[in-house]
């Protein structure tokens, strides 16, 4: 089995539910992932929709994910810190933490939740953007998993 990243919430490529939506809850998707690869010391994960009208929309921004963490609770607050350690970064909300599908009305979009496996953790602190981390783990990656899911008003 490969390293791969999914949702109970939903399907690959199918609808993301209202409740994880500005049009609902407006909470974090449960996450869980396998099989992340050998000599991984944390992760990180960057959610985003490149069909957004001003080009790509950043959505959620978390980094420095214990390697042992199987999965992410649905729902996670928009601190800083985690409990377990985890920092938040800066969506392009303005906002810490999850942001979630809010397009325009129109055609659907799509929002890809990347996984990335890292050989170290990233020195950053909280509050770092999506362009930050990509900086920070550029040549840290050991390996990278992805959802995509869908979502129109």
């Amino acid at each position: 089995m490969a390293f791969q990243l999914c949702s109970s919430a939903f399907e690959p490529d199918q609808r993301i539910p209202k409740k994880y939506t500005c049009e609902g809850l407006d909470v974090s998707v449960p996450l869980s992932w396998t099989e992340i690869p050998a000599g991984t010391k944390s992760l990180a994960l960057i959610a985003d929709d490149p069909d957004a009208p001003g080009g790509t929309w950043v959505h959620w921004v978390l980094y420095d994910l214990p390697a042992s963490l199987p999965h992410l609770s649905e729902g996670l607050p928009g601190k800083e810190t985690l409990e377990n350690g985890a920092k938040q970064g800066i969506n392009d909300f303005r906002r810490l933490g999850y942001g979630g599908p809010c397009p325009p009305p129109g055609p659907v979009h799509r929002y890809f939740f990347k996984l990335y496996a890292l050989d170290r953790m990233t020195g950053l602190p909280p509050r770092a953007t999506k362009r930050q981390l990509l900086e920070a783990i550029k040549g840290h990656t050991l390996g990278e998993a992805q959802l995509v899911g869908v979502y129109s008003r």
